[in-house]
């Protein structure tokens, strides 16, 4: 969970966001490291069976840095209606397949056992569902012969690292909201 400061949501084409917090339930989480790295508060709430708890404790770390913007990546957890209804349109997530198809786990084990021939990756707002907020940006692979799930998986992830800002631009520009369901941004 990456947190982007109001001061940085423009409607112009330049951005100037920074990241501000990075929130993990997993203690291990290499993105921790990395924001500690770089100076950026970095937290872990475990979130266990206590989900309640865990979105508790993230929103006062939310609170406390003025974020206006969350990226999930690697979040494999649902979080309740009343968390994502409080951060409409300011919560984000990446997800190795081409939505609708493919949600949830191991996406891309069912995009391989169903015999497709692209995948991709979906950078869509979150809400009370799984993996079914709008649509804002989407990246497409070819499926080669001989893939396994480690190979598609690489080449999914190389486009993750470049939709995933994409997204965050468009958001932070005003050129994607989840009012404006379906519409992808480059």
């Amino acid at each position: 969970m990456a947190a982007f400061p109001p001061a940085h949501r423009r409607a112009s084409p330049a951005v100037d966001a920074s990241v501000v917090l990075v929130v993990s339930d997993r203690r291990d989480a290499g993105a921790l490291v990395l924001a500690r790295e770089a100076g950026v508060r970095a937290v872990h709430i475990p979130f266990g069976r206590d989900r309640e708890g865990f979105e508790e404790a993230a929103q006062r770390e939310l609170e406390q840095h003025g974020v206006d913007l969350i990226a999930l990546a690697g979040f494999m957890r649902v979080l309740s209606p009343a968390f994502t209804g409080a951060w409409r349109g300011r919560l984000l997530n990446v997800h190795p397949s081409l939505l609708p198809a493919f949600p949830g786990l191991h996406a891309v084990r069912q995009a391989l056992a169903a015999g497709v021939d692209r995948s991709g990756c979906t950078v869509h707002f979150v809400d009370a569902g799984v993996d079914t907020g709008p649509v804002i940006v989407r990246r497409e692979v070819p499926v080669l012969p001989g893939d396994d799930e480690a190979a598609l998986q690489a080449r999914i992830q190389a486009l993750e690292h470049e939709a995933f800002p994409a997204a965050v631009r468009a958001v932070l520009r005003g050129e994607a909201s989840p009012v404006a369901s379906g519409v992808e941004r480059p």
